[in-house]
């Protein structure tokens, strides 16, 4: 597979991403998908969509995790409800994740990756301690199956990130790095963020953000925007990708399942753009 194959982020049933038959009419040939609902997280399952996907002559690169009752109205809510964080919640979501991890070795994939959350900026809390250990516990799950966790960029700063991954102190714990997500969340300039924890950046997702007014930052949402019309700077991004050593896939991502043509339009003039830029960074 060439260097920077396009990729597009798709689902088996959850609703999330384009549908198959979008990534096979524009020829994308890899695929990160999010996990399925639990009734449909078994060997059929799997076996049926990987032959829709040898048919459409698609890789699936990773395997994504989510949760009922996690909930990106504000950033309040993000922090309040996603990931591993909220403590209600975290042991059911770790099992999750390891169930999704096992589905993941049936679709003979070697990638899962999550939202972890708002993590715990006080090192020495309980909660704090505590995540590390869960995280820990899900790590050797995944290990077991042949596989690394990628936890998606975002809700942490560059720092903050590499923090918790050391301390976690884990081999198979990677990075999926969104840039777009550093903007909406107001962590972080996207291209600086990448330089510091490009050494740990296994998969990328290709996105595009407006900063929120500098006053809302960190509290007020940015604006998810088609590719190439947002503050990320795509051909600075790619550029960066090429300097820090990243050759996996360049998998687009654009979040507006509730208008599915617009979606469709996007995504199709994001590979355009995808593979312009590459040619010429590359």
């Amino acid at each position: 597979m060439q260097k920077w194959p396009i990729g597009v982020f798709t689902s088996i049933d959850a609703g999330l991403g384009v549908h198959l038959d979008v990534v096979e009419e524009l020829k994308v040939p890899t695929v990160q998908i999010h996990a399925p609902h639990k009734e449909t997280r078994n060997q059929a399952a799997a076996d049926e969509f990987l032959a829709k996907c040898k048919a459409a002559g698609v890789e699936v690169t990773a395997v994504f995790g989510g949760f009922e009752g996690e909930s990106y109205a504000s950033i309040a809510e993000t922090a309040r409800t996603v990931g591993l964080v909220p403590e209600a919640t975290r042991r059911e979501r770790v099992q999750e994740m390891k169930e999704i991890s096992d589905f993941a070795k049936m679709l003979g994939c070697d990638v899962v990756a999550l939202h972890i959350g708002f993590v715990t900026e006080d090192k020495q809390s309980s909660d704090y301690q505590n995540l590390v250990e869960v995280t820990r516990d899900l790590l050797d799950h995944v290990a077991a199956n042949g596989q690394r966790l990628h936890l998606e960029t975002g809700q942490e700063t560059a720092d903050h990130l590499l923090e918790f991954i050391q301390d976690v102190g884990r081999n198979n714990l990677f990075i999926n790095f969104d840039p777009a997500n550093m903007i909406l969340y107001g962590t972080g300039d996207p291209i600086e963020a990448l330089k510091k924890v490009g050494h740990l950046v296994k998969s990328v997702h290709c996105k595009d953000g407006k900063w929120a007014p500098e006053a809302e930052r960190g509290t007020g949402w940015g604006q998810e925007v088609a590719l190439g019309e947002g503050d990320v700077g795509m051909e600075t991004y790619l550029r960066t990708l090429k300097e820090v050593g990243y050759d996996g896939p360049l998998t687009i991502e654009r979040e507006i399942p509730q208008d599915r043509e617009r979606q469709k339009a996007d995504v199709g003039s994001a590979v355009k753009l995808l593979e312009e830029l590459r040619a010429k960074v590359v």
